[in-house]
């Protein structure tokens, strides 16, 4: 406007809490996600393995169902400690694809379109604007994951009563540690990828290939090699040996070899997994790779010469 007018003022409206300005981002990236109807549709399959938990508890406690079916499913599937591993990790897989759909385009589009500057030359810092399009992410599987499972957690207490409830209080922090472990890998792992591949598609194979390859060397270095540390190398083992180690399910010792030397001589090999501490380590490592593609990529501007 034209400065003679003078009738520009400062803005006296109410103000954004410092803590929540990152919310700003999903809140308007959600609009877009859900405007999509394959991922609508594939984030109402992600439901389909929690209403099948949820039947099975019930069954369990309804004998009317029961004596109909014919079956005893109290013997066939216990309600324990790994039944609810079994279902938080059904649901990371899950959580993978539709981190597949979400996360690849966040930072590549701002970045492709050189848009990081109209963010961070407002009052947003880049930790806010990493933490904005990492919660896009992080909700949505929050949502599909550890949330419902705890729903499911007390579905069973209220069903099987308060002694069951408390000797059992333990795996409420398992299944939301082992929750929280496996999407925040999916969401440093997706905005890492986003923020050094510009292009949507290539991210998206990109991410694929960073847990498909590893995994099928891994198995490659077992199988070659006689061992269980090839899983080192393979995100899936290792998010799964880590909620094995929560649940209190983790077993070292996987199983033996037996093979003939010579004529006379049988040797066995013991088969290990690798300690609980190298996966969390492992885990570690990964992350704050992340963070360092993270920092280095995001900037408000990019000298190129």
């Amino acid at each position: 406007m034209a400065v003679y007018e003078q009738t520009y003022r400062r803005y006296s409206g109410p103000l954004t809490p410092e803590w929540s300005r990152f919310l700003i981002i999903p809140r308007h990236a959600y609009r877009a996600v859900f405007s999509s109807k394959l991922f609508t549709a594939v984030f109402v399959i992600c439901f389909l393995p929690l209403l099948v938990e949820a039947i099975l508890i019930y069954l369990h406690h309804n004998v009317n169902a029961l004596a109909i079916m014919k079956a005893n499913v109290r013997e066939l599937i216990p309600i324990d400690a790994f039944f609810f591993q079994t279902f938080v990790y059904i649901q990371g897989a899950f959580a993978f694809f539709v981190t597949l759909l979400v996360g690849p385009p966040l930072v590549a589009r701002d970045l492709r379109n050189n848009a990081l500057p109209l963010f961070l030359c407002r009052p947003f810092s880049r930790t806010e604007y990493v933490m904005g399009k990492m919660s896009v992410v992080l909700i949505l599987l929050s949502s599909i994951t550890w949330i419902p499972q705890l729903l499911m957690f007390f579905f069973q207490s209220y069903l099987e009563g308060f002694t069951w409830f408390k000797e059992n209080l333990w795996m409420v922090s398992a299944i939301f540690i082992g929750g929280a472990v496996q999407i925040l890998l999916l969401a440093l792992l997706s905005q890492a990828v986003s923020a050094v591949v510009k292009w949507r598609v290539v991210a998206s194979a990109a991410l694929l290939g960073l847990f498909f390859i590893p995994t099928v060397l891994g198995e490659f270095i077992n199988v070659v090699f006689l061992t269980r540390w090839g899983h080192i190398i393979s995100i899936g083992a290792l998010v799964k040996n880590v909620q094995a180690g929560l649940f209190g399910t983790f077993e070292p010792v996987t199983g033996t070899m037996r093979f003939q030397v010579d004529n006379n001589l049988i040797r066995e090999i013991t088969l290990l997994e690798p300690p609980l501490w190298c996966s969390w380590a492992a885990l570690f490592v990964i992350c704050a790779i992340c963070l360092a593609l993270l920092s280095w990529k995001v900037k408000a501007y990019e000298v190129v010469k």
